[in-house]
């Protein structure tokens, strides 16, 4: 990797941490945002990491929680990095970037919600409880849905209308 993308990298790490430090809506974080960026524009192989690195530091301080719900939530996040690089890595548009924001939403709530009812904490493992579980998990979805859309916007937008500036100085100094 090179200086530049080690330092946005950086930054972009920062700025999850630090997110999940100020009053939000629950679920409006940028953790999903920030491994659909690393997927679509990280050419180090483990893209992938970037975002659970963030999770990671941040749940250092907030606390961690039973490790089969934390392995499923962490995988979520990993396979928003893995929708970025497929859908995102050769081409970025609004509606790329919204589906893939979407899809990233839907594969965390599956997953992730899957791993509390596996955890055998809050519902028995059968199929009424797997059923209880994604039902009592529906209002957190639109929040979900929200942080990602917003949040993946946000940070595709800086970071191309960053590059149109750096272009443009280019340009103008040559």
């Amino acid at each position: 990797m090179n200086k530049q993308t080690i330092l946005i990298a950086a930054a972009l790490v920062l700025f999850a941490v630090l997110s999940r430090f100020v009053p939000h809506p629950v679920n409006f974080t940028p953790i999903a945002a920030l491994g659909l960026f690393a997927g679509a524009f990280m050419s180090y192989r483990r893209y992938w990491l970037l975002p659970l690195l963030a999770l990671l530091l941040s749940d250092l301080f907030l606390g961690f929680y039973h490790w089969v719900s934390m392995l499923f939530v962490y995988l979520g996040f990993a396979g928003a990095a893995v929708i970025g690089r497929l859908v995102l890595s050769s081409k970025q548009s609004p509606l790329r970037i919204g589906g893939a924001a979407f899809a990233s939403t839907n594969l965390f709530f599956i997953l992730s919600n899957f791993g509390t009812w596996l955890s055998g904490t809050l519902y028995p493992l059968t199929f009424e409880g797997l059923a209880a579980c994604y039902v009592a998990a529906i209002p957190f979805y639109p929040n979900s849905i929200a942080g990602d859309l917003v949040y993946s916007f946000l940070l595709f937008g800086l970071f191309a209308l960053l590059q149109q500036t750096i272009s443009n100085k280019t340009t103008s100094t040559a």
